[in-house]
């Protein structure tokens, strides 16, 4: 439990009383100051010793990042909470340190409390508290410190953890959205390979036995799927080992550059996924290059620190365009037209907002436009998965219910023509 040192007056013996005391959060140590009969005029955190793991023969203030041993994780939108409560504590007016306790405070413990309460620390020693999040790199991405960083510099502090909040919102939606819009083909997809399965693996084998035991002689439609049958019976292991394997090469080939470039590429060019994917694509860059630019930050190295922000690496590749034509005095429309992702709407707005001087309102506006655009598209490829499934299952469960009957449609012909 934290402990804070008070200053109050008591107005029934007309004088200023110091102490200390125990409370769960400030809000309580002000309540139980009340209820003494206090009227409270200063409230300090008193600085506790640091919890963390130390190293024989560490430098002052080193400490181990959290997460890295503990086995624990945040979710983003724990990040995306805290921001939030931080800002309306800093335009209510507190302190930064007393914020920060009163949001460590809050949290379970856990891998974030620790981590505010080490932020909290650093602040107390001096540190700004932008280069205190930095010391955590994999909860405070640059993004994120750099705006921090621009609203100290601007003595806007709580107008920018407003402005992040709103950001990682609006970004981690857009980003539920396309996951939702593909993981639901994905399921479906799963579910019916798994009933084929089932299908190909234990119920095409009985009939094969009985047509084996009739004698029947077997149409080339039906040897085919008693073949793919016994194949996927007799080495089921290697078909799972081989999805299994392919995916986990995709996944590495992904992170190289050659293949991270073709297979983002690739994924821009699939049939309505990937025009979901190239407006996302579009918001996320234009809302992260906006709130940069808004913040103060320069323009390089906005671009920069969006790039890096940037998952697709076709948008890398022309966030990298944009930054050399901008080093060298030319626009950044011409990087923008060449790149294939971005259309001659946001290109011409770009250019407008360029012109006026405006660029970060224009950026927040084509952000606001694409999220719309995204909603629609999600809502047009969900319309249009649902019958090209149907049809895909109906033809699959088509072709083997044909496979297996034929044999015996000709069997049963047969017996009508010898009566």
């Amino acid at each position: 439990m934290p402990t804070y040192t008070y200053k109050a007056h008591d107005t029934r013996a007309g004088q200023d009383v110091t102490n200390v005391i125990d409370a769960d959060n400030e809000v309580s140590a002000v309540a139980m100051i009340k209820r003494m009969g206090y009227v409270p005029m200063e409230l300090k955190t008193v600085p506790r010793r640091s919890a963390l793991p130390a190293l024989p023969g560490a430098p002052r203030g080193f400490r181990l990042p959290f997460g890295l041993f503990s086995g624990g994780s945040v979710k983003p939108a724990a990040i995306t909470l805290f921001t939030r409560q931080l800002s309306t504590l800093q335009d209510a007016g507190l302190p930064i340190v007393q914020s920060l306790t009163i949001l460590g405070d809050m949290q379970r413990p856990g891998v974030l409390r620790k981590v505010i309460a080490d932020v909290r620390r650093d602040v107390e020693e001096g540190t700004m508290i932008s280069d205190a999040l930095a010391h955590h790199p994999r909860l405070f991405d640059r993004l994120y410190t750099n705006l921090v960083r621009a609203g100290e510099s601007a003595g806007a502090l709580d107008v920018i953890l407003r402005r992040l909040a709103e950001f990682r919102e609006k970004s981690q939606k857009l980003q539920r959205k396309i996951l939702g819009a593909l993981i639901y083909p994905a399921a479906v997809m799963t579910i019916a390979g798994g009933i084929l399965t089932f299908i190909m693996i234990f119920i095409v084998p009985r009939f094969e036995q009985i047509f084996h035991e009739i004698g029947l002689t077997l149409p080339t439609v039906t040897q085919v799927l008693i073949l793919v049958s016994s194949f996927m019976g007799s080495w089921w292991w290697a078909i799972g080992l081989g999805i299994f394997g392919g995916f986990s090469f995709l996944r590495l080939w992904r992170r190289t550059a050659t293949g991270g470039a073709i297979v983002d590429r690739l994924a821009l060019r699939v049939p309505v996924i990937g025009n979901v994917i190239r407006k996302g694509a579009v918001a996320r860059f234009t809302r992260t290059l906006g709130i940069l630019v808004r913040s103060g930050v320069g323009f390089l190295e906005a671009l920069e620190i969006t790039r890096a922000a940037t998952p697709n690496i076709v948008v890398q590749n022309a966030i990298s365009d944009i930054r050399e034509s901008v080093k060298e005095g030319d626009t950044i429309n011409a990087p923008l037209a060449a790149s294939g992702v971005f259309d001659d709407l946001v290109v011409n707005m770009i250019k407008v907002g360029e012109e006026t001087g405006e660029l970060d309102r224009m950026l927040m506006k084509i952000a606001d436009t694409y999220d719309e655009e995204v909603d629609a598209a999600v809502a047009g490829m969900m319309a249009l998965m649902e019958p090209l499934l149907v049809v895909f299952m109906g033809f699959v469960v088509g072709f083997i219910v044909i496979a297996l009957f034929m044999p015996l449609l000709t069997m049963m012909d047969g017996m009508m023509h010898q009566s």
